[in-house]
């Protein structure tokens, strides 16, 4: 991959998802199932695939006899959520806001339970460099790696900060904002004078880069959701993308060959299953994760990031993993909302 595909823009306002039902009833009028409110679209560079992926929650879920609302992150969210006082939410929000803890606290604010992990660990996942530095305490593999801001190549002059990064690190290089998904602002540099398009890229994203060692071996995606006795892997699936799984391989069909599940021996999906949990265990998350891993040829699990709002798209991978297990996708989504709820019974 030379270059990340270009993203959606974000729209000038929000507004509900189309297609969304009207208010349900309040609290004290309401009876039978539970009420979920599914969050998606909001204002990040990732707002289309969040919808897609709300659409596709709030179907299963109404498939299991859930009554769901699909409702966007606007300035009617709250008075909404206080009128109605659903069971349960599902923060299926991408992005700034969606992923760094901040829609979390609200929901911690109002008192309503919900889907995911909770806001400080949000925080940490969603800074790449900080969550790095978590799974090196636990004694899990990531690429070796530096932390620039923009101001720094102002500062020093940039030739000099990059000629000094591909003598540390060597190449290839993978570039990428310390902040944000979907590989929006990543770039593989296998030349050096690549280098500065790539810093240019990722500097439209965020103001910080975060420079890691590229690593060669087999992509792989593990989700974990959390079970009755603990954390469980879904079985791997390995991402095979010509050019490198970027925003087009990611989200529009044909671009990228998938196999769930992955074409492992049982050594190695043991391996990559026990990072993958062992993540989620290190950076404290709840109820579902996605570890995005490399298998390398020394036959190490190098963890690139880990996800806590994991997409839910037809493409996406934890749907896939799920599938790959012969997990029935509404039965799974029903049995992540039942745990949300145990606390609050």
């Amino acid at each position: 991959m030379t270059s990340s595909a270009p993203a959606p823009s974000a729209p000038a306002s929000s507004g509900a998802p189309a297609g969304s039902p009207s208010a349900p009833a309040g609290p004290d009028d309401r009876h039978g199932a539970p009420l979920v409110v599914v969050l998606a679209g909001g204002l990040s560079h990732e707002r289309d695939v969040s919808l897609r992926s709300g659409r596709r929650v709030a179907e299963a879920l109404r498939a299991t006899g859930l009554e769901v609302v699909l409702h966007d992150v606007d300035a009617d969210l709250l008075a909404f959520l206080r009128k109605t006082r659903p069971d349960v939410v599902w923060p299926l929000l991408h992005g700034a806001s969606g992923e760094d803890g901040s829609v979390r606290d609200v929901l911690d604010m109002v008192g309503l339970p919900y889907v995911g992990t909770g806001p400080r660990a949000s925080r940490m996942v969603w800074n790449k460099p900080i969550s790095k530095a978590a799974l090196l305490d636990a004694e899990l593999a990531t690429p070796d790696y530096v932390t620039l801001p923009q101001s720094l190549f102002r500062d020093l002059g940039a030739q000099p900060v990059l000629d000094t990064i591909v003598r540390r690190l060597g190449l290839p290089l993978v570039v990428k904002p310390t902040e944000g998904g979907s590989a929006l602002g990543v770039t593989v540099v296998t030349r050096a004078e690549d280098l500065p398009r790539a810093m240019v890229e990722c500097f439209a994203y965020g103001e910080t880069a975060l420079i890691e060692q590229a690593i060669d071996g087999i992509e792989l995606a593990v989700s974990v959701i959390d079970g009755p006795s603990g954390p469980e892997a879904l079985p791997a699936v390995e991402i095979v993308a010509e050019g490198g799984y970027d925003y087009a391989a990611r989200y529009v069909a044909g671009e990228t060959e998938f196999f769930a599940p992955a074409r492992l021996t049982e050594e190695q999906t043991a391996l990559v299953s026990d990072a993958a949990v062992r993540a989620h265990r290190a950076l404290h998350l709840r109820h579902l994760s996605r570890t995005d891993m490399i298998l390398d040829r020394s036959g190490t699990a190098q963890i690139l990031e880990v996800n806590v709002a994991p997409g839910m798209t037809e493409m996406s991978l934890l749907p896939q993993a799920a599938a790959a297990s012969g997990h029935h996708l509404p039965t799974l989504y029903r049995t992540i909302i039942d745990t949300a709820l145990a606390p609050a019974r």
